[in-house]
């Protein structure tokens, strides 16, 4: 059987996840929503349960947990909630980054076609923003700078401590896309400044489906001033209608708790992992993509000399599963935007693969160096 390797496009479902659920399939079969009887109020009291436990792993108020499908509908309500209150204001400039996942690229392309101006800003070749460059990009009609804290393709870590200080004294609002820091920075994640956050259960050993938006309150208890993008139920504070999935609140809330008690000790397990994989293809010729210093210890992008990417996951396929990207952009053959905003040569990037693991698992990558040395 192959070797799972691509844990950051969605990592396996935890079995004490998967227990956790089923057992609310089996049990607690009702509405959220329906006071009227006790199967109601059993589920509604899960999902408390849950949205209080998420909070408290992350260091908020409850109320400001919207539970939501994943981090891209919670990228896309950040992002084109804003639009009525940055009219409103006339604040209708955006800085990001060139290198964000797509579910903030594209509702930004979206409201630049809106009339919205948008700043991109582009990494060095470590892979790292440079945080003085984008701060120096804010505007008095800077309404929203949205940065994500881990890349997802190189595991690079941004600087969103020190983005976020700033903007919080220039009083601009701060959305940030926790889905890869989730479960392996979490201390970082409860110091940070900011306004919105989006995470999703899948990329800690949760359910597929879920996720959640943090809307964090100011000094007046108000929320980000942001407008719902689908109407039709009170749910979630009126930001999100619709059946609340209980089952899967719970999957994540089971998640979330695994991977902060276990998160030091996983950690641990992936840098170890990482350093054996690095001395097994010591000989290989290889390059890596993205500062090693500021990479997450579960994530390695690299060029391997003289070995396509897309004949790598062919020969390899079958005993190791692993990506070269955004498991959104897969479908499509062309090379890593991220990689290209790093300014890689054509030849690097399309020798770029990307590893990604837990410190759950066993991995021996002795056939994968065995293999690809036969390739070169």
């Amino acid at each position: 059987m192959s070797v799972y390797l691509d844990y950051n496009a969605s990592a396996p479902i935890l079995p004490e996840v998967l227990e956790a659920m089923v057992s609310v399939y089996r049990n607690t079969p009702g509405n959220a929503d329906s006071r009227t009887h006790i199967f109601g109020t059993n589920a509604a009291k899960a999902v408390q349960n849950s949205r209080a436990s998420i909070a408290s792993i992350l260091a908020v108020d409850p109320s400001e947990v919207i539970f939501t499908s994943g981090s891209t509908e919670s990228n896309n309500t950040a992002i084109l909630g804003i639009e009525e209150y940055a009219r409103a204001t006339k604040k209708m400039h955006i800085i990001t980054t060139a290198i964000e996942h797509k579910a903030v690229l594209e509702p930004l392309k979206y409201l630049e076609g809106k009339g919205f101006s948008v700043d991109y800003v582009k990494p060095d070749e470590s892979g790292r923003i440079n945080s003085e460059t984008l701060l120096s990009k804010v505007r008095n009609d800077t309404v929203l700078v949205s940065v994500m804290f881990v890349n997802s393709e190189t595991g690079i870590i941004q600087p969103v401590e020190e983005i976020g200080r700033a903007l919080k004294k220039k009083k601009v609002l701060f959305h940030v896309d926790a889905t890869q820091a989730l479960g392996k920075l979490n201390d970082r994640i409860r110091n940070l400044d900011y306004d919105m956050m989006s995470i999703a259960a899948h990329k800690i050993g949760g359910p597929q489906g879920i996720g959640a938006l943090i809307l964090k309150r100011d000094e007046q208890y108000k929320r980000p001033p942001i407008t719902p993008l689908m109407y039709g139920g009170h749910q979630e504070h009126g930001f999100r209608p619709g059946t609340t999935p209980v089952a899967l609140v719970v999957g994540f809330a089971t998640a979330m708790e695994y991977a902060e008690k276990n998160l030091d000790r996983n950690m641990k397990e992936c840098q170890r992992i990482k350093d054996t994989f690095f001395d097994v293809i010591k000989d290989l010729p290889y390059t890596l993509n993205g500062d090693p210093n500021f990479c997450l210890p579960s994530t390695v992008n690299l060029s391997i000399d003289g070995l396509d990417a897309e004949a790598a996951f062919l020969c390899l396929g079958d005993s190791y599963s692993f990506s070269n990207g955004s498991a959104c952009n897969s479908s499509s053959h062309s090379l890593s935007y991220v990689l290209e905003a790093m300014g890689l040569s054509e030849k690097r990037k399309s020798e770029a693969i990307r590893l990604s693991w837990s410190g759950t698992e066993k991995i021996d990558f002795s056939e994968f160096v065995s293999i690809v040395a036969s390739m070169l």
